[in-house]
């Protein structure tokens, strides 16, 4: 019998081309990137689609293809032999369903090169439209191995098409080296992001809720996405919806890698994250975590680490203050944090593969 899509076995491989949304100053992809690149057999030389292509060769010593440039990703498949979709949710029209376009034609253009396809620690979907189901369908089947960062996500691939046993990890920035927290009585850091579910208005009770929390402690807002996410704080102060108080203990702190990140966390009393790899790193660093879903993903790290999590597409809860000052300097379970560590073994299996 042959082997099924999911099992089928992958030739020796030196140079792979590492597809994701790499070198966008956005720390979880950064993290995912060094923790893939950690994974990697040493003997492989890698290319890695990148925006701020200087930097990642900077910091990584690695070869890099401009990943916003779709003619110059697809001639890199060619001096390829195996092409890693390396984590995070590429598979999804969320973003637009020219984006998912993008991906699976990297898929289809490797398969028909004869170069295998493997997809470590992904996430798949949102998929809202018909067509991008249909496109997933004929993708999926093309892939040589795959392993999913959810269960969601590997039930989805299932229905979908995907062959073999679904292979199912936790986010594989879980295997981050972890830091001692020592935050006891500290600042609280928050991982906030713009999102569509909080309009103008739809902000005023969540910050409401903060000013009331421990007013003696600082606020760190700490962004993750530095296109995105830096400046947040001033455009909130300007829209009238953070009062002279909050303001006065509120700083925006940039820094440039996960591992800072890491370390600011691990001086805080509490993170409050929106952002899935915000709530990830911070409980890495053994700091007290409470999430703000935008996204389910963000849903199902914060059940897997048995954090609080509050939805922004409903309004927010009266007791909010109450539930954010009953997690305060109570750090993550350890043992659970081991758990979600070793959980992400099951990624190996597909670089495994590369021989």
């Amino acid at each position: 019998m042959a082997p099924t899509a999911a099992l089928r076995p992958v030739p020796l491989c030196h140079r792979p081309l590492l597809v994701g949304y790499y070198g966008e100053h956005n720390l979880g992809d950064d993290a995912l990137l060094e923790v893939l690149l950690a994974s990697l057999p040493a003997r492989c030389r890698p290319t890695v689609t990148a925006r701020d292509q200087a930097l990642l060769q900077r910091r990584y010593g690695v070869a890099c293809v401009d990943r916003t440039s779709l003619g110059a990703v697809l001639a890199a498949v060619g001096p390829s032999d195996a092409v890693i979709f390396g984590g995070g949710s590429l598979f999804q029209d969320s973003t637009s369903l020219l984006s998912l376009v993008y991906y699976a034609a990297l898929v289809v253009v490797a398969r028909a090169q004869g170069k295998p396809v493997l997809l470590w620690g992904q996430g798949l979907g949102p998929l809202r439209r018909g067509a991008s189901r249909w496109l997933m369908r004929g993708v999926l089947p093309l892939v040589s191995a795959m392993s999913w960062r959810d269960a969601a996500s590997a039930a989805l691939a299932r229905r979908l098409g995907a062959r073999g046993e679904p292979l199912v990890g936790g986010d594989p920035v879980w295997r981050v080296e972890p830091e001692e927290w020592r935050g006891h009585g500290g600042p609280i850091v928050l991982c906030f992001r713009p999102t569509a579910q909080l309009g103008v208005e739809g902000w005023r009770p969540w910050l409401q809720a903060l000013e009331q929390l421990v007013p003696e402690r600082e606020l760190l807002w700490l962004p993750f996405h530095a296109h995105q996410d830096r400046g947040l704080l001033a455009a909130l102060r300007s829209q009238g919806l953070i009062g002279a108080a909050l303001a006065a203990r509120s700083r925006e702190v940039v820094v440039q890698r996960p591992r800072d990140a890491m370390r600011l966390c691990a001086g805080s009393g509490l993170v409050l994250a929106m952002r899935l790899h915000g709530l990830i790193l911070a409980a890495a660093a053994g700091a007290p975590v409470a999430a703000l879903s935008y996204d389910p993903k963000v849903e199902a790290a914060a059940a897997a680490l048995g954090c609080p999590c509050t939805p922004l597409d409903q309004p927010a809860p009266t007791d909010l203050t109450t539930r954010w000052r009953a997690c305060l300097d109570r750090p993550a379970d350890p043992a659970v944090l081991r758990r979600l560590r070793d959980s992400t073994a099951v990624h190996d299996r597909v670089l495994a593969r590369l021989g």
